[in-house]
């Protein structure tokens, strides 16, 4: 009889999910067993990793288009398809020896060091992503049980706040930018794309962050940050 039980909850399980993938092809949506181990909240935030990392991919496209000489001081046979790869690939690589395997703020940074010879929008790109990364918990995918820090999260959302500005402020000894972005005519913008792509960015994380401090019940500390702040909050 045991055997006889077991038999029919193994069908009765089988049957459940047959039922469970058709509803879902029906709706054309390719149904994954992982997704019974996903909370509402878990989908939430993989929708936001995705979209952030799109936003993040389509940023490193235009400042490539913005800065074609950043990209001939990258190793031979480097093109825009394998930056991509390099930072949004999984397994995540997060040291890269042509930036002293800085990552995140730190290599952020060095996208405006004087001293740095490489190519600044890997660099800058580098920090972006690993910012990002580094919120997310450097996770890919997120399940029940998986924590994630509302905090990291926040922080996230000024750091890129701080990268934009410094995108489009910081200049080097001969006072010309380092990095272009937002184009100027007669000392007023006239191509607000990057500034856009940032927006988007932000707004995604801070909404995350709230979402997640609602649902855990926290408090964020949100930190007074100037427009024109060029500190890194911890992540």
């Amino acid at each position: 009889m045991p055997k006889i039980h077991s038999l029919l909850k193994l069908f009765a399980s089988l049957c459940l999910l047959s039922l469970i993938s058709g509803c879902v092809s029906n709706n054309n949506k390719s149904f994954r067993i992982e997704s019974l181990a996903k909370s509402e909240l878990d989908m939430v935030i993989d929708t936001h990793l995705i979209q952030s990392n799109q936003q993040a991919i389509a940023l490193l496209k235009k400042l490539y288009k913005r800065n074609p000489k950043e990209l001939k001081k990258a190793p031979a046979g480097t093109d825009i398809n394998s930056r991509i790869k390099q930072l949004f690939s999984y397994p995540r690589q997060i040291q890269f020896s042509e930036l002293g395997d800085k990552y995140a703020n730190s290599a952020l940074l060095l996208a405006f060091s004087n001293d740095f010879q490489g190519d600044r929008v890997f660099a800058f790109m580098t920090g972006i992503a690993g910012i990002l990364h580094s919120s997310y918990n450097y996770q890919d995918e997120f399940f029940m049980l998986d924590p994630i820090n509302e905090q990291k999260v926040y922080n996230s959302a000024r750091n890129l706040e701080t990268a934009s500005w410094l995108l489009n402020s910081e200049k080097d000894l001969n006072s010309t930018r380092y990095i272009l972005s937002n184009s100027y005519t007669d000392g007023t913008i006239a191509n607000l794309s990057f500034a856009r792509l940032f927006g988007k960015m932000i707004a995604g994380q801070d909404i995350l962050a709230d979402i997640i401090a609602n649902r855990n019940n926290r408090t964020i500390n949100k930190f007074v940050h100037g427009i024109a702040s060029t500190t890194l909050l911890p992540i």
